[in-house]
């Protein structure tokens, strides 16, 4: 199928619903298609969507005087679509989309506590990113509130009224973990409900990283804005850079050079193998496999070392700029590559036979956290979460960009299993991709700059940015103001649709294998948080 044959399929059905399409462009966000349509019919647009098979992959708003934009981000057979619409900002009410999409859950309540945007018949009114940092009717992302805050409201207090739901019944009990943990990682809270071992019920309760990220984003220039995305989530640092540096460079209209495209692929791919490695010896740490986790961070160490001398930064942290790269390594330096990436599959091939092979790791991770495809469907998951459920959406596959476009990307679906074996055989797979790729990468190189100074977009221009981060899909907008400077920035990590869906991976298991379950999703706080 072409690009997009399927979209006037999707027109007539809204046309048949009575709904209005006011305006449609393919050339405003490229490569996404925008329908304009009214708020009223908000929700019966979503409802379509979801009845035509699309995936629900985003929310966002942008305050433009004394109106808000609103759109969404929708997904078909590897085409994007956005639908916008438009709110006084004096009476912000529109559809909600979560009926329709259980996906679309916390990031519309997101958006309710950021820019007070109601949403009319949402199943939960709480608010989500909210806790007690603002006072009610204060929205941090409208033009009118500071940046700074108000310090003058004192010490945030507690956040100790938010309703969680409870479960009723002889002999169940409750369990509050966090949000602060006992091992070193980010804070967020999970309350079980259970009966004896087996937990009935889990609810999550983040927002402990939130840094202000889209607020403190206004006014900077392309370059800090790039430093900025690369924090979102540390983990995270080259795919959100990437997505970031993209919208810019699409919003200004300029390709980088053929080599720094190349380049950028080669860190993506390094960073989604520094992370696979370091989550598969985690997974099998939580159930006593020890071993596993020194061999694993051993070798994650080397290559996070190796990164360090080809790039200056071991997470390859500020390298990607608006218009290419920071630094180039050369092509001596990047020689030593090949022979590294066969000790790394030969000492992977033994490791891997081992985690195949070993009955007391089976008993622990088979059959344990299942994830249902239709589950995986619904919250629509990525990266490794989803593809063991069944679901293989992949950027560089479904949408590719450079130099994706001109390479085969296959990855690994699972489409029955979805247990934690599946979300490491899938990590286990996808590092074996990526050395295929960094390999083909490197064999055809372009020479070349590595960096072009971008220009200076117009006011008011706009731009997307689609990557596939280690975890998933990265997706990111940004409009420009004045003088070439930062008015909206929005980083989506995929964290917002692999959180949730833990609530039910770890139902019906017993909460001791509650930390491998988390492990095998590992969403990121800080990109969920914001």
């Amino acid at each position: 199928m072409s690009r997009f044959d399927w979209l006037s399929e999707y027109m007539a059905r809204l046309q048949d619903e009575h709904v209005l399409v006011r305006h449609g462009t393919a050339s405003r966000l490229a490569p996404a298609h925008v329908l304009e349509i009214d708020a009223e019919d908000w929700g019966r647009a979503g409802q379509e969507a979801s009845a035509f098979g699309c995936r629900w992959a985003g929310v966002w708003a942008d305050q433009s005087g004394d109106e808000l934009a609103i759109f969404c981000l929708l997904e078909y057979e590897g085409d994007y679509l956005i639908l916008s619409t438009f709110l006084p900002l004096a009476t912000p009410l529109l559809p909600s989309h979560t009926p329709y999409y259980p996906a679309a859950d916390r990031p519309e309540r997101y958006v309710q506590d950021m820019y007070g945007i109601v949403f009319a018949d949402h199943p939960d009114a709480r608010r989500w990113i909210r806790h007690q940092a603002w006072p009610e009717g204060s929205y941090p992302l409208r033009h009118d509130f500071p940046v700074a805050g108000h310090a003058e409201l004192g010490e945030t207090p507690p956040d100790d009224k938010y309703s969680f739901t409870r479960v009723q019944g002889a002999g169940v009990y409750e369990i509050p973990v966090g949000p602060v943990h006992a091992g070193i990682i980010e804070p967020g809270h999970f309350r079980f409900q259970a009966v004896g071992e087996t937990v009935i019920s889990l609810e999550e309760r983040l927002g402990y990283t939130h840094k202000g990220i889209e607020k403190i984003a206004l006014d900077r220039d392309p370059h800090a804005l790039a430093r900025l995305a690369g924090r979102v989530s540390g983990d995270s640092t080259v795919a959100h850079t990437w997505a970031a540096c993209q919208a810019m460079e699409r919003a200004a209209g300029f390709t980088p050079p053929a080599r720094a495209l190349a380049l950028r692929a080669v860190l993506a791919e390094r960073e989604r193998i520094s992370n696979h490695l370091g989550d598969i010896g985690a997974i099998c740490n939580d159930v006593g496999f020890a071993f596993a986790i020194y061999q694993f961070s051993r070798l994650r160490e080397i290559w996070q070392r190796r990164s360090a001398e080809l790039f200056g930064h071991r997470l390859m942290m500020d390298v990607i700029v608006p218009g290419g790269l920071a630094t180039d390594p050369g092509p001596g330096a990047l020689a030593v590559l090949p022979d590294e990436h066969r000790v790394l599959r030969t000492e992977l091939a033994t490791l891997f036979d081992i985690l195949d092979d070993h009955p007391s790791l089976d008993d622990r991770l088979l059959s344990t956290g299942c994830l249902k495809p239709e589950t995986a469907r619904q919250f629509g998951c990525l990266g490794y979460v989803g593809r063991a459920s069944g679901q293989g959406f992949d950027v560089r596959h479904h949408n590719p960009y450079a130099p994706y476009d001109r390479l085969a990307v296959k990855v690994p679906v699972f489409e029955q299993a979805g247990d934690v074996t599946a979300r490491m055989q899938v990590r286990m797979q996808e590092i074996l991709v990526s050395l295929d790729l960094v390999e083909n990468l490197l064999k055809e190189l372009p020479e070349g700059d590595i960096c072009r100074e971008m220009p200076v977009a117009a006011d008011n221009a706009e731009g997307i940015g689609c990557v596939e981060g280690w975890r998933g899909e990265i997706f990111t907008y940004v409009r420009f103001g004045q003088a070439g400077r930062i008015a909206r920035f929005f980083p989506r990590d995929p964290s917002w649709f692999n959180w949730p869906a833990l609530e039910r991976i770890v139902l019906e298991n017993i909460v001791p294998d509650f930390p491998v379950c988390n492990k095998s999703v590992n969403g990121s706080y800080s990109g969920q948080d914001l």
